[in-house]
């Protein structure tokens, strides 16, 4: 059987949407007709994709991993098709939060004021490799370690951290403060694309309470209604102010690498322009 690209495209709606039923409304088909098509991408792979014995369908592992691959391909030949293109191919930019930080607008700037002719786009993307994996951008400015393969990536900075905390609260009039000032609170973590997690604090004096969060607005708000208490960079500072949250430097930890990272080989020609400006903006040469 020839997999066509309606295929890929059944799977994921199937992953996004949960169910079959929903699957079949979102692509104006019949659900025996999505469960076939399913059923074909199955048989031809040797695998199974998703587990339905439940009333809420889930991907098997094979199905997770192939999720991954079938939107970077659905995105890729979208991207392709898109005759809005045809004259200019932006280069899109990918972050999960707070972008190049301090950066940001001097970068947009000096890209506009070097590359007219290719528009610059930063897209938010909340997952660990905001959207470079999964091909909805061609390169990604991302914090933290990154080990993933196929990825090209060059430390570009590194920030300070912060703590997060309620600005009503007792430690935001400090001056600093150290992890083990955090031990009694409850730490609001994004499992998904932040950067904190207990193991920061040592083994035997962790915080007994963490709750995790899926996004930085999440992540703020928690914060700021004086729920938690989070731990970040001095990027967040200038992108997520709140009047009900205030940041402290935090003094006993290290700071956390900024890094671009793009797909070898690159989805887009002018990604080594973007590397090479990014360096030049940090530097003060642009």
């Amino acid at each position: 059987m020839t997999v066509e690209l309606r295929h890929l495209r059944a799977f994921l709606a199937i992953a996004e949407e949960g169910t079959i039923s929903r699957a079949a409304v979102r692509l104006h088909l019949s659900q025996p007709a999505v469960s076939r098509t399913l059923q074909q991408l199955e048989a031809h792979l040797g695998v199974r994709l998703v587990d339905r014995s439940t009333h809420h369908v889930r991907l098997t592992p094979a199905g997770m991993a192939t999720r991954v691959r079938a939107e970077a391909a659905v995105a890729a030949v979208d991207d392709v098709l898109d005759a809005g293109k045809l004259g200019s191919w932006p280069l899109r930019v990918g972050h999960a939060w707070s972008a190049f930080g301090e950066y940001t607008v001097p970068l947009l700037r000096a890209w506009r004021a070097a590359h007219p002719e290719t528009a610059l786009e930063l897209n938010r993307v909340d997952d660990r490799t905001a959207g470079l994996v999964r091909g909805r951008v061609d390169a990604a400015l991302l914090r933290g370690q990154v080990r993933v393969a196929g990825l090209h990536t060059e430390v570009l900075l590194s920030e300070p951290r912060l703590a997060a905390v309620p600005a009503s609260g007792p430690l935001a009039g400090r001056a600093s403060v150290a992890l083990a000032d955090l031990v009694g609170e409850t730490i609001a973590v994004n499992p998904v694309s932040g950067t904190t997690s207990l193991d920061l604090w040592p083994a035997d004096r962790r915080p007994a309470e963490a709750v995790e969060v899926v996004s930085t607005d999440d992540w703020i708000t928690l914060i700021g209604a004086g729920h938690a208490v989070g731990i970040t960079t001095t990027a967040t500072v200038s992108t997520y102010p709140h009047a009900e949250v205030a940041y402290v430097p935090l003094t006993d930890v290290p700071p956390v690498p900024l890094v671009l990272a793009w797909t070898t080989p690159p989805s887009h020609p002018m990604v080594w322009a973007l590397a090479e400006l990014a360096r030049a903006v940090v530097g003060g040469g642009a």
